[in-house]
């Protein structure tokens, strides 16, 4: 079996109560006990040390442990500074320090997100007297290094990673355990559905049902889209329609069918080469390549577009979408025992700001069919 471990707002939480407990006690915890509030349960988190550095300020150290999951966070340290204040309505004030991004669509605010602030409040509030207040500072040392390694500045965070979940517990999403629940939803509703809609993440589920497409025809496949297109074919679904971020999902143009960042990466080549072939000029080619992310390469090529008239985002884009579908029937075909696939594909592709940049042929077929 597969251990789950906990998600980074615990973490920061558990060093925050360490370092209120040290300037409230003068006493270092060897471990902190924070209620998740989702899931409803009581976690023991270790503390690997304490510090006051003044009367009124003390800081605590923690460290990731995200359990059997592929993350990058794993072992990092997580800090919390905690300092009595006097001024202010709040009893709880929450500040993002090193290594915690800013979100470039929210007025720089810091990336600490719902579940997190109300994670940290609830824990320090129970432990705090009538009229005490606090300012806590969340840290991450390693933040700026490891975010350069993460889709964030995809989605306008930058300068550091953010505190984000909507649950304590963080689920080995890329393990064999996780895979076997993703397909068994498949399962249950291929014996529903001809046609369904295979998202990577949350972004994708979300736009998906905005869009007005049926959340019992939704399927959540993580990175394991290789085997889940095989399962589906096997279980005589007719239709797939992939759906994703088009960072994550290019990655298949590249026959690249587990996307997790760890295994695979191909992305820069993946639109270097559509764009060579769609034929743009040699000294733009090298910017994309050289882009930090996909992103930002699709914002190069739509100032391209402006500054010139052209349509290179729809030509490269529609390049990979229909590359993305023939790759995928393949995929499936090779893998398949009959040596054919039942299984249609079609594909479709949002930017950071969710918006839709492209529709494969087949995709816009399916999709006058699911909405």
């Amino acid at each position: 079996m597969s251990r789950s471990g906990y998600t980074l707002p615990v973490f920061a939480c558990a060093a925050a109560v360490a370092a209120l407990h040290w300037l409230r006690d003068r006493k270092p915890l060897t471990f902190a006990s924070i209620d998740l509030i989702e899931p409803a349960q009581i976690a023991e988190i270790p503390i690997e040390q304490v510090a006051g550095l003044s009367e009124n300020t003390a800081l605590a150290i923690t460290r990731s442990d995200p359990g059997d999951n592929l993350d990058l966070t794993k072992n990092t340290p997580i800090w919390a500074l905690v300092e009595w204040r006097e001024q202010g309505d709040d009893a709880v004030i929450i500040k993002g320090g090193e290594g915690i991004g800013r979100q470039l669509n929210a007025d720089d605010k810091p990336a600490i997100y719902a579940y997190a602030q109300r994670l940290l409040k609830e824990n320090l509030q129970r432990l705090l007297a009538p009229g005490e207040k606090i300012t806590v500072t969340i840290i991450l040392p390693e933040g700026r290094s490891l975010a350069v390694r993460t889709s964030n500045s995809a989605f306008g965070v930058v300068e550091g990673l953010s505190l984000l979940g909507t649950t304590g517990i963080s689920q080995p999403l890329s393990t064999p355990d996780q895979l076997a629940v993703f397909r068994g939803e498949l399962q249950n509703k291929a014996s529903r559905f001809e046609s369904l809609v295979f998202c990577i993440g949350e972004n994708g589920l979300d736009l998906a049902r905005k869009l007005g497409i049926n959340p019992e025809q939704l399927v959540k496949t993580a990175n394991w889209l290789g085997p889940m297109l095989v399962e589906a074919d096997v279980l005589g679904v007719k239709e797939i329609l992939l759906f994703g971020y088009h960072g994550k999902l290019m990655k298949l143009a590249g026959g690249i069918f587990h996307t997790h960042h760890y295994l695979a990466d191909g992305r820069r080549e993946i639109l270097a080469a559509h764009c060579a072939i769609a034929g743009l000029k040699s000294p733009d080619i090298q910017v994309v390549f050289n882009s930090a992310t996909a992103e930002a390469a699709l914002t190069y090529l739509k100032s391209l577009d402006a500054a010139t008239g052209s349509d290179w985002v729809n030509q490269v884009y529609n390049a990979i979408a229909e590359t993305i579908d023939v790759r995928s029937q393949e995929y499936i075909q090779s893998h398949s025992e009959k040596g054919t696939a039942v299984t249609v594909c079609g594909s479709i592709l949002f930017d950071r700001d969710r918006k839709i940049i492209v529709k494969s042929k087949t995709a816009g077929l399916l999709m006058g069919k699911l909405c």
